[in-house]
């Protein structure tokens, strides 16, 4: 009897042992489950959603890069709408209570700086916001310049070289070059409203009126102010006309990139030097995917990336000059003062002055 008693207790033990053992590997499971794994959390907190971007820029480098960044981050869907930066502009200011894009890539200094003074840009610091010259970004951070775009003297090389062609502004008033001038439709673009601005600028700011003149002037030598720039590229090339005025990088991938038989002409005087950037959009429906992306395309590697393959001239300081092409080894970037400030505030009046009482006139 007492074997049994003896037995018994031990059995009484061993179950509730057992049942110990048991509660606490439950309580492991359970805490196991809630131990995040790792790639289930990377899953989980990969960014998702959308990003809408309105560019100024070459539609095939846009879906490249975009492609780049799809890789890294798959679950973002891209949508993007090519424009002017000017027309961007405008369309940012008509959304501005609902906005329906989410970052604004490629746009010049002056549209900037109305797009920041207007309220339609975000402000923040992304990591590279050191490396930015203060010349080329905003003090708010509302937007960033990503290249500089020398404005030139453009020529087609099946009929000018670099000696032949105008060395100069003012060499383009020379009446030899009537109906030699093609340029491309200015109140639409960015680029030619910031070369006809600083042609003003260059004239003496004082007054605008000196600048209205030389405009004038080249409006008699000009032959068409083309609808966008691929009908500038088209007659250029059919030799309808042989100047232009354009900016650097364009050239450059036309000139290496096509069979378009174009060149430049660095003026001997200095050059406008657009800051080309770029900007998250306030209220923006996607903000941190815009935010991602900029981080995306400031990266060293693109930032080489688009050097070597679109002839972009970064603003980042921080870039081994070892790693750039030839041709970037070999720029002298001469310019003229320009007060990008005062231009930002007229450019809107002198452009619609020039509209009305200068184009076409000049005949």
């Amino acid at each position: 009897m007492k074997k049994s008693r003896i037995f018994g207790f031990f059995l009484v033990l061993m179950l509730i042992v057992l049942a110990a053992c048991s509660s606490d590997n439950n309580k492991n499971s359970t805490n196991d489950d809630k131990t995040p794994n790792p790639e289930k959390a990377d899953v989980e907190t990969s960014p998702s959603g959308k990003l809408v971007i309105y560019t100024g820029r070459d539609e095939e480098m846009v879906q490249k890069v975009i492609d780049q960044f799809n890789e890294k981050y798959p679950d973002i869907e891209v949508e993007f709408l090519t424009m002017g930066a000017q027309q961007i502009l405008e369309r940012l200011r008509g959304e501005k209570a609902n906005p329906q894009a989410d970052f604004w890539w490629g746009g010049t200094q002056s549209a900037l700086i109305v797009g920041a003074n207007e309220d339609l840009l975000h402000a923040w610091k992304p990591s590279f916001i050191d490396s930015i010259n203060t010349a080329h970004k905003d003090a708010e951070g509302r937007w960033f310049g990503e290249m500089l775009l020398p404005e030139v003297i453009m020529i087609n090389s099946d009929v000018l070289t670099k000696e032949s062609g105008p060395q100069d502004w003012d060499d383009l008033l020379d009446p030899k070059l009537k109906d030699k001038i093609l340029i491309r439709g200015v109140l639409a673009s960015g680029t030619m409203r910031t070369i006809y601005s600083s042609m003003i600028v260059r004239q003496g700011d004082d007054s605008p009126e000196k600048g209205y003149d030389w405009l004038l002037q080249l409006d008699a030598n000009t032959k068409e102010y083309t609808q966008d720039p691929n009908a500038l590229y088209l007659k250029l090339t059919r030799q309808e006309g042989s100047v232009s005025l354009w900016n650097l990088q364009d050239i450059l991938l036309k000139k290496y990139t096509t069979d378009y038989p174009f060149d430049y002409i660095y003026p001997k005087s200095g050059a406008p030097i657009l800051v080309d950037g770029v900007a998250v959009v306030n209220n923006a429906k996607n903000l941190e995917n815009a935010k991602l992306f900029v981080e995306f395309l400031f990266e060293k590697g693109m930032v080489t990336q688009l050097a070597n393959d679109y002839y972009q001239i970064p603003t980042r300081s921080d870039i081994d000059k070892a790693t750039m092409p030839e041709w970037f080894q070999e720029l002298d970037l001469k310019t003229f003062d320009i007060d990008w400030q005062l231009m930002s505030e007229k450019e809107a009046e002198w452009m619609e002055y020039w509209d009305n009482n200068i184009k076409g006139r000049g005949k």
